[in-house]
Formats: structure tokens, sequence, C-alpha cells
């Protein structure tokens, strides 16, 4: 999910100042001398003290599409996020429907992916090869034969390509799910033993 992510930018007016009354006071001070150095020195800081109150820091906003604190598991998202979208631009465009119907599985099981990982991402380790290997990969077998089927390109060959392609879909999809519940093994686990440990407490007490 995207962020709005607020920055404050000091303003350099205040720094102008401070330097040109510093040079200002320097010209006309004996600056050799040390009181004179000091005046110089007083009446940059005063100068810069006013520049910052009255040229106070301004807010720059800009969005970002994820924050999780950690810049790796942020790129890594908006990748998988980036390839997620061209594969439903390319859902929208190819006519199939068992073809469709996979790739609306592939989608949805790599936005759930992308928002497992986004609200806990010390499970992006989890997900690095799906998101290098086998996303990127996908898509490119299905650019591939969208670029087949919007030139109508006849033959053995390309005829094997899509005939290929369409029968292993459904497979492509499962992996996705596959690797989107690979996510919650550990918690899986975890219920199922406070779940016996439950168990073994009711028996124990009879109940």
């Amino acid at each position: 999910m995207s962020k709005i992510i607020r920055t404050r930018k000091p303003s350099v007016l205040p720094f102008y100042a401070g330097a040109l009354v510093f040079v200002v006071l320097c010209a006309v001070l004996p600056v050799y001398k040390l009181w004179a150095l000091l005046v110089a020195l007083g009446g940059a800081a005063a100068a810069f003290g006013l520049g910052r109150k009255f040229c106070p820091p301004h807010v720059v906003e800009h969005e970002v599409p994820f924050h999780t604190g950690q810049d790796d598991v942020d790129a890594m998202l908006t990748e998988i996020q980036q390839k997620l979208d061209t594969l439903h631009g390319l859902n929208a465009f190819l006519p199939d429907p068992a073809l469709s119907a996979a790739m609306d599985r592939m989608e949805k099981a790599g936005r759930s992916i992308v928002e497992t990982v986004e609200a806990n991402p010390a499970k992006a380790k989890q997900v690095r090869r799906f998101a290098n290997y086998y996303l990127p990969d996908a898509v490119n077998i299905l650019q591939q034969y969208a670029t087949l089927a919007r030139q109508g390109v006849k033959g053995e060959n390309a005829a094997a390509i899509r005939t290929e392609v369409e029968h292993n879909a459904a497979s492509i999809a499962t992996a996705f799910e596959n690797q989107l519940d690979a996510l919650y093994a550990a918690e899986s686990m975890d219920l199922s033993a406070d779940l016996t440990v439950l168990q073994n407490m009711l028996k124990g007490q009879g109940l």
C-alpha cells in the first residue's frame, strides 16, 4: 500500500543571511582583534537565527509504494507489484477463459504475498526466489504468448508454445498459491501445537 512520506527540508536563506552578515562585518571591523571577530560571529549567528524564524523549513511530501522501514524489502515489493500490474494488463488482453482464470489466480496470490510481506517484512527472505525468478519468468512467458496472439503468428512452433502455456498456466498459478501458503507454515505449526496443548489441558480436567 502506498504511503505519503513527509520530510522537512531546511531553507538555505538563513545560511546565506548569516554568511552575508559575517562577510560585511569582517569588511568593516578589524577582525584581527578578538572583540571584532566575536562581534562578526555574533552578528552572523543573529542573522542566521532571524533567517530561521522567518524562513522555517518547508515540508516536502512524496509518495512511495511501500514503507516497511527496510529499503531492500520496499524495492522487492515494488518490483513484485510492477510485475503483477504487467500480469493484470496481459490478462485484460488475452481472450482464453481458462488462461485468464489461471492468471487471475496468479495475480490474487501475488497480491496476497505482497500484503503479507508488507505487514511482516521478516518474511521477505521466504519470497526472494519467487520475486527474482518465478514471477518474472511467468510474466515473461505470458508476454511472449501475448505477442504471438497479437501478431497472429501461425505455424507448428507458435502453436506448440501457445498450447504449452495454456496447459501449464494452472500449474503456475498453483505454485504461486503454494508460495503464499508457505508464508503461513510457521504460524500453522504454532497454532496446531497450541491447540494440542489446549486439548490435553481440557482432557486432563475431564472436559
